[in-house]
């Protein structure tokens, strides 16, 4: 966007201070005319106090927001939260609508509320996994039992020349690489690993 283009809604992205992606938008909800879409993941993660909801965004220190860019920039910078707004020179990009529209009909999909997606560890008997804490810590084991119920699973480790069955928690563990929806579909130009 570019000065002295009609001043249409359209959709930017937005830097939000640290930590404060949820603040923003909740601040720039209240502006008449701005919409906000910050996409969370939840996910269950390890602490030192237990095993815990985890909510984050989904694109960490970034929101958009679609809003009209001559009349409502300075004020939407100038939202508690927000940093900057991200430009390039002195030009503000906008974000697709398809985009967001696409990453919207993800959400809905998943059954998302409030535009927050839940994300589950898939494991499944077979899969290398390393174990990341407690006495175990650092081996490497193949899962042989998944119990989803209790979240705890089977490995078999080598250890004292033998393979030992061991019982962890799903939580403890590592896998080889971050698990990914079954229909998810990998573009042309990357190389799995």
């Amino acid at each position: 966007m570019k000065l002295g283009e009609d001043d249409i809604p359209a959709w930017y992205c937005l830097r939000t201070q640290l930590k404060r992606e949820k603040m923003a938008a909740l601040n720039l909800r209240s502006i008449e005319g701005v919409e906000v879409f910050l996409p969370r993941l939840r996910y269950k993660k390890s602490t030192r106090r237990g095993v815990i909801w985890w909510v984050e965004p989904m694109f960490p220190g970034y929101l958009l927001a679609k809003f009209r860019p001559l009349e409502q920039s300075r004020q939407v910078a100038a939202t508690g939260g927000v940093s900057h707004l991200i430009k390039f020179g002195d030009e503000l990009p906008e974000v697709p609508e398809s985009f967001v529209e696409t990453l919207r009909a993800e959400l809905i999909r998943h059954q998302a509320e409030d535009e927050e997606l839940v994300v589950e560890r898939i494991l499944k008997v077979g899969d290398e996994v390393e174990i990341a804490t407690g006495a175990f810590q650092g081996m490497e084991g193949r899962i042989v039992e998944v119990r989803p119920g209790v979240e705890r699973v089977g490995l078999l480790l080598e250890f004292l020349g033998e393979e030992r069955p061991v019982t962890v928690s799903l939580f403890d563990l590592i896998l080889d690489r971050a698990p990914a929806p079954a229909d998810f579909k990998q573009s042309g130009n990357s190389s799995e690993k």
